[in-house]
């Protein structure tokens, strides 16, 4: 994903690699999109502070309109202690277990939000997503934690994705 150096909130398209370049057709941006909409996990890595990938799975919301993922987590995980020490150095994935095998991937820099306001319109679309509801007990948890700033956002920007479609070798 490329950012405009004028907006940084302005998305002007995305980067987007065949993770299979051989397969018979590409997987193209609507494609990627419409995947990044899903209800799938998103697996984050993040770097400890010894070197090492740490891989978790959460929620995520993306924004069609800036091209950025979030994700909402407590303030004292471990991903929030790697971020703050590495922001530059965080890998995604998102793919479906189910055949034909598909996902997306792909390296971005991430970013912590300690805004309540900010991170309470994120936390809400993310309980939407996958809850349906904000009147689910783990919805009301996560908006309340939000409120009192113990749930905080992480903003990833993108730098390219990676996808891959076995359906599209069939």
């Amino acid at each position: 994903m490329f950012i405009s150096k004028l907006d940084p909130n302005v998305r002007t398209h995305m980067k987007l690699i065949q993770a299979m370049p051989d397969m018979p057709s590409p997987v193209t941006e609507a494609e990627v999109e419409r995947f990044l909409e899903s209800k799938l996990n998103i697996q984050l890595a993040t770097i400890d502070e010894e070197g090492y990938p740490n891989i978790q799975p959460i929620w995520f919301y993306y924004d069609k309109e800036s091209g950025k993922i979030y994700t909402g987590t407590q303030k004292t995980t471990k991903k929030i202690q790697n971020i703050r020490r590495n922001p530059g150095k965080i890998y995604f994935s998102i793919d479906d277990e189910n055949f034909p095998y598909k996902g997306v991937k792909g390296r971005g820099e991430a970013s912590i939000s300690e805004d309540r306001q900010k991170n309470l319109a994120i936390v809400e679309k993310i309980n939407l997503k996958y809850l349906g509801t904000l009147e689910h007990p783990l919805a009301k948890m996560l908006m309340d934690n939000t409120r009192n700033g113990t749930e905080l956002v992480i903003q990833i920007t993108p730098k390219f994705f990676s996808a891959w479609d076995f359906g599209k070798a069939m």
